[in-house]
């Protein structure tokens, strides 16, 4: 029961910090219909900016500059290289293989500047545990559960009352009607950029922090790991998001926990497992858990 309780608690740490990146994919494409498969890449760049800037500005102040720095970047990829193709559908399909190319560029760079080495963040919890009756628990996943949860809020709460939420859920119904409204849909899809890049840079700390042996160049593709989470959730639902997310943690926590019973599907399958289960429903449910079915004309 204790290992049960303990995969659980470790699953819902991980499902928090998933979210964070899954909620990057999903403002994403609500705003613009682009898969960003540059979002690794970008938590990486995140992560780099704390780690070798916490020992002169402290964790704080390298945590801010490195939000905010990842988040302009992210911007000024959308608005000075992909808005140039347009905002219809086939633009976007295009702007999603861009993404790509944007990515390798990134992790090349962040791969030869890392190397081999394991970077450490600097962040206040270090390796220190809390005891919760049997189990212990490191306080980087206790602090992982309560600032995903505050942030997380408050993203939906700039969602709900702001006037670029406003925008950003007209423009994830009808580009075209929301642009002959008045809907600025660079600004609208700037922004969406920069707040998946500062949720990204944020998600970094929390894959790199104990047990987590630190930044490293692979980091960015462990973040991937959240990509199911979108898919599962229904990519144009942030509440799916975090449904997914939670599953997908979970799943993950439970699987590398029970791995010895479950070894005839192979030691690697903790790495598969996310990807196992978007697909097993997505065969139930191809729109995903929150995915709303599309009517079209014929």
């Amino acid at each position: 029961m204790t290992d049960l309780l303990d995969s659980l608690l470790g699953g819902l740490a991980l499902g928090a910090v998933y979210a964070l990146v899954a909620l990057g994919f999903v403002v994403i494409f609500k705003a613009s219909g682009v898969l960003n498969f540059a979002h690794g890449s970008l938590l990486l760049f995140g992560g780099y900016l704390i780690a070798v800037l916490h020992d002169d500005l402290g964790f704080a102040g390298a945590l801010a500059l490195a939000v905010v720095v990842t988040a302009a970047l992210a911007g000024a990829l959308d608005r000075f290289l992909l808005q140039r193709g347009g905002h219809d559908a086939h633009s976007a399909h295009v702007q999603t293989i861009v993404t790509i190319g944007v990515d390798i560029v990134l992790l090349t760079e962040l791969a030869r500047r890392i190397g081999g080495d394991l970077l450490t963040l600097g962040d206040p919890w270090g390796d220190a545990v809390t005891e919760l009756g049997p189990l212990t628990i490191a306080d980087s996943r206790l602090a992982a559960i309560a600032v995903s949860a505050v942030v997380i809020t408050g993203v939906f709460a700039l969602f709900r009352f702001t006037s670029w939420g406003l925008s950003l859920r007209a423009a994830a119904e009808d580009m075209e009607a929301a642009a002959l409204m008045g809907v600025r849909l660079g600004r609208v899809r700037a922004g969406a950029w920069c707040v998946a890049g500062a949720l990204a840079a944020l998600a970094a700390v929390f894959l790199a922090a104990f047990p987590a042996p630190g930044l490293e160049r692979t980091t960015g593709q462990i973040a991937l790991n959240a990509f199911p989470a979108a898919i599962l959730g229904g990519l144009a639902s942030p509440t799916g998001a975090l449904a997914g997310s939670l599953v997908i943690g979970l799943t993950e926590a439970l699987v590398v926990g029970y791995q010895s019973e479950l070894h005839v599907l192979g030691d690697g399958f903790g790495e598969v497992a996310p990807y196992a289960v978007m697909l097993l429903v997505l065969l139930v449910r191809p729109n995903g858990l929150f995915g709303a079915r599309g009517a079209a004309r014929v």
